[in-house]
């Protein structure tokens, strides 16, 4: 399980350009140490910079951190292929499951069956999710630019992640 070397001050925030504007994320420390410190690794490496928003279901989540799309044309993340949906940085980190609730603009981390299964999709709530709760680590949320999470589809790009401390 990764244990990420990342010291969180805690006044951090993300700044993630995508092609349909910017978005500023605040994140939850306290409730999601590892899971933070993580995201800020991934972020401050450039991980995230490049890659596509794969999965969006209005009224739910918009869903995006997959390496697999780095190299897709929207067209072929759109269409679903080569994986898409299972890439990841090379580690899994252990759940950090909390009691915030999922909320629109709350930014958790997408993982597959099993609880510890989380590296670095993260989703963002289009609407309250109440089933997800105690269910996926919550460790942030939207605090500008919803109306852009709003506007985000298949295949739209993150431009780029920048932290600012």
């Amino acid at each position: 399980m990764h244990e990420s070397t990342v010291k969180v001050a805690g006044t951090e925030k993300a700044v993630m350009v995508t092609s349909k504007g910017t978005v500023t994320l605040e994140f939850y420390p306290d409730d999601a140490p590892n899971t933070v410190a993580s995201f800020i690794e991934l972020a401050e490496s450039g991980f995230y910079d490049g890659l596509k928003f794969h999965r969006v279901i209005p009224g739910f989540v918009a869903q995006g951190g997959d390496p697999l799309t780095r190299d897709m044309s929207p067209q072929e993340v759109i269409a679903g292929g080569r994986g898409v949906g299972t890439g990841g940085p090379g580690w899994n980190q252990r759940a950090e499951f909390n009691s915030r609730p999922h909320e629109t603009g709350t930014l958790s981390m997408a993982r597959a069956q099993h609880p510890d299964s989380a590296g670095s999709q993260f989703y963002i709530c289009l609407a309250p999710q109440p089933a997800l709760n105690g269910q996926y680590t919550v460790f942030g949320r939207v605090v500008d630019g919803m109306d852009v999470v709003m506007d985000i589809a298949v295949g739209d790009l993150i431009e780029s992640v920048t932290i600012t401390r």
